[in-house]
């Protein structure tokens, strides 16, 4: 999960004029379909420059380094801006506070500390780890229509309503009401991006009160008639008179959407699209299914489903020996992070032998996502399932990407599948 960066009222694209070689780079990556849709050239213009990059014109700096974005990630000096300032073209917005309720996406301590210890209390791992076995009934659920079809588009198919269908079981949505999140968590998470128009800010906005009164009305059969998921462990969660008050419950559970399966579905579709391309790495993976988890962490890291997260500087830092005044914002290139040529050998590379490696794919320190374990799970069922079912699995047409750069994921992948 990543944090937005605000929009851009005005429909500019960043600093119209006299940029610098940084912000030249950073508008292409940002603010142009062709750098959103393949972003590790820029990546490498940057970490050509240096390892802390100062914008010429805003107080911005970027990081592509493993080791710099960590250490900022982790530094209780730095935290989540919430006044909106869209980072490529410098205009204030609004800010996701004055819509909607803040999630903890966009908390600081003490408030992150009190809502995620809470929310903890009732996202454990025992209830993850209980979803097991229904997550592989889904999954062959999934895969059955896959058989039918023979030539599917995998994304729609599978790597979306996979997750989804994980998260609101358990949620406790019924299932009558799933298919209804699809526009409306896809109008929210394109508040992450860099850039968001007015356009999609008042769908966003418009799409969180619809999922407000959605969640108003369960909440409220839940405190009636408590049953064994998520939502009734969020209404008990307590930290001795301490409770989720009904607004963090709510904007706790839009983000679980919004935020929480679009990594799963991007995990999915990035993953099998990267095993496709490499034909070599599908047949090791086919004939070595014991090396699945490590499989899954090098898809996380060659095409990591989040690519980049934020923080603002609230106290002067250094970060390889560079100067970071206070008030300025870093922005952690995530993708850029994992394939960081001083840690990883032959970064570039998709290679599934690779092992114990660390990837900053779900971000770190006090905002490392907390479906973590969970999308890991899902993705391990996923693609030992696929390989179970069928013996050969073909691209059929070389995918597109979504042109979102936070939230990296395809449009579709088409493939056809058959069963040995």
């Amino acid at each position: 999960m990543a944090v937005g960066f605000g929009h851009d009222p005005a429909g500019t694209t960043g600093v119209m004029s006299g940029r610098g070689p940084v912000d030249a780079v950073a508008h292409a990556l940002m603010a142009t379909l062709e750098g959103r849709t393949d972003p590790y050239p820029l990546y490498e213009e940057l970490r050509a420059m240096g390892p802390a990059l100062r914008s010429e014109q805003l107080p911005v700096w970027y990081l592509t380094g493993f080791e710099e974005s960590r250490q900022v990630l982790r530094d209780s000096r730095c935290g989540k801006q919430q006044d909106g300032r869209g980072i490529v073209a410098g205009n204030r917005s609004r800010g996701p506070d004055e819509t909607r309720q803040v999630t903890m996406l966009f908390m600081n301590p003490p408030d992150h500390t009190r809502l995620r210890g809470l929310v903890s209390r009732a996202f454990t791992p025992r209830r993850i780890e209980s979803l097991h076995d229904r997550v592989v009934s889904m999954v062959d659920e999934l895969l059955d229509e896959v058989a039918a079809a023979g030539e599917v588009d995998l994304i729609d198919t599978l790597a979306y309503p996979l997750p989804v269908r994980v998260i609101s079981e358990l949620i406790g949505v019924p299932e009558a009401d799933r298919d209804a999140f699809r526009p409306l968590t896809a109008a929210l998470v394109k508040t992450l991006e860099p850039i968001v128009s007015d356009d999609d800010a008042a769908a966003a906005d418009a799409a969180a009160a619809e999922f407000g009164l959605y969640f108003t009305d369960l909440i409220a059969e839940r405190r009636a008639d408590p049953a064994d998921d998520l939502l009734s462990g969020l209404i008990e969660a307590r930290d001795g008179d301490d409770a989720l008050s009904h607004d963090e419950m709510i904007a706790t559970l839009v983000l679980l959407y919004a935020a929480g399966f679009e990594t799963t579905t991007n995990l999915i579709g990035n993953g099998a699209y990267a095993l496709l391309q490499h034909p070599d790495q599908l047949a090791t993976l086919r004939a070595e299914r014991g090396g699945m988890a490590d499989a899954v962490e090098e898809m996380l890291r060659f095409e990591s489903p989040v690519q980049l997260d934020g923080r603002r500087v609230f106290e002067p830092i250094e970060v390889a020996g560079v100067p970071i005044p206070g008030g300025d914002t870093v922005v952690t290139l995530l993708g850029a992070a994992n394939r960081d040529p001083r840690l990883y050998d032959r970064p570039g590379e998709f290679d599934i032998s690779r092992r114990d490696l660390p990837i900053l794919s779900f971000a770190s320190g006090i905002h490392y996502c907390l479906g973590a374990s969970l999308a890991r799970m899902e993705g391990r069922v996923v693609f030992d399932r696929l390989l179970d079912r069928f013996a050969t699995i073909e691209l059929l047409a070389t995918p597109t990407w979504r042109g979102s750069l936070t939230l990296r994921g395809l449009d579709e992948l088409r493939v056809r599948a058959a069963c040995g």
